[in-house]
């Protein structure tokens, strides 16, 4: 598979079943945290936003289906609805970061029948200082995810959108561990993972370089709208309809990936 290829296993749509009965609809992505490949461990995990799963009740998660091979059977997928399920939050209440505990579901499914293709990966894929100081003001990047609760059913794929960094990564926008980027985000694209995926060739400060490239950035989490009123406003990219009307103008708010490092930390103490 082509690296964007692998990426698009590595999200789920999540759904979450509200206490007054509706449903919201965002984006989260596995990940496998504190993994120690000698002694085959880690702690998986789906990364998300705080706002995507708060107040829920049960929420929902699909994987791929995989034949006996381990190859993914793309039109067929396993739902998964959690009713008692943990979520770690991470510390500081101003990021909208949180990590759904799911490895009694991967205990489950490890002893039954059922086999899955689950692309993840771990913190080892997170941009380093050093690679952020070779980056240029404007990079382009691509964020994996359900905007609209969009997806192929039928494929069971989320959908690839793509644009640039609006400020400078190494940079943290209004002094908080975030950036912009110029791309369309709409409903259900909260806690989409944003990416820089070069696969053929990419250009940094050092000049231009044969080969591939894949970092994982942040997550998606808000952005600036205008309100009926004219204003503009930074808030929550939404996950349900709201009587407000709020229209995006194209920027979204990106959580540094950092932000996950300090989180994985917090799982140590349950090792």
């Amino acid at each position: 598979m082509s690296i964007s290829e692998q990426l698009t296993y590595c999200t789920t749509k999540i759904v979450s079943y509200l206490q007054d009965g509706n449903q919201s609809i965002g984006t989260g992505f596995f990940m496998n945290f504190n993994a120690d490949y000698e002694k085959k461990t880690c702690q998986p995990v789906v990364l998300t936003n705080k706002h995507v799963v708060a107040g829920a009740t049960k929420i929902q998660i699909s994987i791929c289906k995989a034949d006996g091979y381990n190859n993914p059977l793309d039109k067929e997928k396993f739902v998964i609805t959690m009713e008692d399920y943990k979520i770690i939050n991470h510390p500081d209440k101003s990021v909208d970061l949180c990590a759904i505990v799911i490895a009694g579901v991967e205990d489950v499914i490890r002893n039954s029948s059922i086999k899955l293709f689950k692309g993840s990966f771990d913190t080892s894929l997170i941009i380093t200082d050093a690679e952020i100081l070779e980056c240029s003001a404007m990079e382009d990047v691509i964020m994996i995810g359900y905007p609209d609760g969009l997806e192929d059913a039928y494929n069971n794929k989320p959908i690839i959108r793509k644009g640039i960094t609006s400020t400078h990564i190494k940079n943290d926008y209004n002094n908080k561990k975030e950036f912009l980027i110029d791309m369309a985000c709409f409903p259900g694209s909260s806690g989409s993972p944003v990416f820089l995926c070069n696969e053929n060739s990419y250009s940094n400060k050092n000049g231009l370089h044969i080969g591939s490239r894949v970092r994982l950035l942040g997550l998606l989490y808000a952005g600036p709208q205008h309100t009926s009123a004219g204003d503009i406003v930074f808030d929550y990219v939404p996950t349900k309809p709201r009587s407000i009307i709020h229209i995006p103008n194209n920027l979204g708010l990106v959580i540094k990936a950092s932000r996950i490092m300090e989180l994985e930390e917090i799982f140590k103490e349950f090792t």
